[in-house]
């Protein structure tokens, strides 16, 4: 028995080995993510430092457009080429410095981000554009994103925390870890709660009337359930909000998402702004270019079957808000569109209602929906070919109600 456990264990170390001297060799530099937030200015100011470790940052070409991105300067070459941005990094590291303009108002009139004397919302992936890297081969970064804040101020990101002002950003997607997802600093009110091992943050300017328990509360019983649908949850769940004059709606992004504080939890109509947002946060499935229908219209179907599922939308009241759907996307003839929104949603959603119904009858209820959601999310960004795939994979046939004119574009 003995020689048997020798065996095992040197037969583990065999496959371990290599894996962990790999990582070992991995060749990596810092980043340091530095934000000084100028509510004078309306603005923040941003510096990106980079030391040079056992790899290199060679280039980094920024998409800054001019409008909003200014005082570009430092160590190294500098060049602006319409609205990107080359630095050329130095052999020994450097810094890039900018200041970013934080105010922005939609066509409607409402902002999705916006900074006062008492506090900033704002985007991360804003903060410090997408970009595209150079690297010495096979070279990853290790970042910190830091804030110098005014007093009494505070902050939080989707992020892990290392001390109050600093967090650990991490993306093992990409040689090049940025800060995305939603931001939010100042005097706040911030609500914390671990559900379902997930850490779930409500943060609001403090005194503002964004219901901070309530979203906990709704989360404790829905997150579960998303859980089982989807498979997993994301370690962090960040949630900020405030009341006018942000925008009216709700915006998801990396493990965070923003939503207006007015905004109910559950819809006259039995939507949820929240749910939906968060589905979105979960999934990260999005429909691409003109298949925009596939992520809201998941986004909207679980926001409802899962308020269902917990007793928070009663049997009869989710029937009334699936005729209210079949009513709202009855004219709809195709649901191609760069924007899914007001009846093409509402089609999309009756739609993946029929999708789960014909997987549960198939196959006597042993799969459903979900099923599909998790093909998907192993894309992210999908079409529709992508959604009549994943519908076979779990039917072993193609699905009936995917033949359809309505997709016929």
């Amino acid at each position: 028995m003995r020689h048997r456990l020798y065996a095992v264990l040197a037969l583990v170390c065999l496959l371990v080995a290599p894996a962990a001297a790999q990582a070992a060799r991995t060749p990596t530099y810092d980043v340091d993510y530095l934000v000084r937030f100028l509510p004078g200015e309306k603005a923040a100011d941003v510096t990106i430092r980079v030391r040079q470790g056992s790899g290199s940052l060679r280039t980094l070409d920024l998409d800054m457009p001019a409008a909003r991105y200014t005082r570009i300067e430092g160590d190294g070459g500098v060049e602006r080429d319409g609205d990107r941005v080359v630095w050329d990094v130095p052999d020994d590291g450097g810094a890039l410095r900018y200041r970013y303009e934080i105010d922005r108002r939609r066509r409607d009139g409402g902002y999705d981000a916006r900074i006062t004397d008492d506090w900033v919302i704002v985007r991360g992936d804003s903060l410090v554009p997408s970009a595209r890297t150079r690297t010495t081969r096979g070279a990853r970064s290790e970042a910190t994103l830091r804030f110098e804040l005014p007093a009494d101020w505070g902050v939080d990101t989707q992020w892990e925390d290392i001390d109050r002002t600093s967090f650990r950003v991490s993306n093992p997607d990409r040689s090049l870890a940025r800060p995305t997802g939603w931001v939010i600093a100042g005097e706040l009110g911030i609500r914390r709660e671990r559900l379902d091992g997930t850490l779930v943050s409500v943060a609001a300017p403090r005194g503002d009337a964004m219901r901070r328990n309530e979203i906990l509360a709704m989360l404790n019983l829905v997150l579960p359930e998303m859980k089982e649908s989807f498979g997993s949850l994301p370690p962090k769940l960040l949630i900020v909000g405030a009341g006018d004059p942000m925008w009216r709606g709700g915006l998801s992004a990396p493990m965070s998402l923003y939503m207006h504080s007015a905004r109910p939890l559950i819809s006259e109509n039995g939507s949820s702004t929240l749910v939906h947002e968060v589905v979105h946060v979960v999934t990260r499935v999005r429909g691409a270019g003109r298949d925009r229908w596939i992520g809201e219209g998941i986004a909207d179907y679980y926001g409802m079957r899962l308020l269902n599922q917990v007793g928070m939308l009663s049997d009869s009241r989710y029937a009334r808000a699936i005729e209210w759907m079949e009513d709202r996307g009855k004219d709809i003839d195709s649901l191609e569109g760069t924007l899914a929104q007001g009846a093409l949603r509402a089609r999309a959603v009756i739609l993946f209602r029929d999708l789960d119904a014909e997987i549960r009858e198939a196959t006597d209820g042993e799969r459903d929906l979900d099923g599909v959601v998790r093909e998907l999310m192993k894309k992210g960004s999908v079409r529709t070919a992508d959604v009549r795939a994943a519908a076979e994979a779990v039917l072993g046939r193609p699905a009936r109600t995917l033949d359809t004119p309505l997709l016929d574009y």
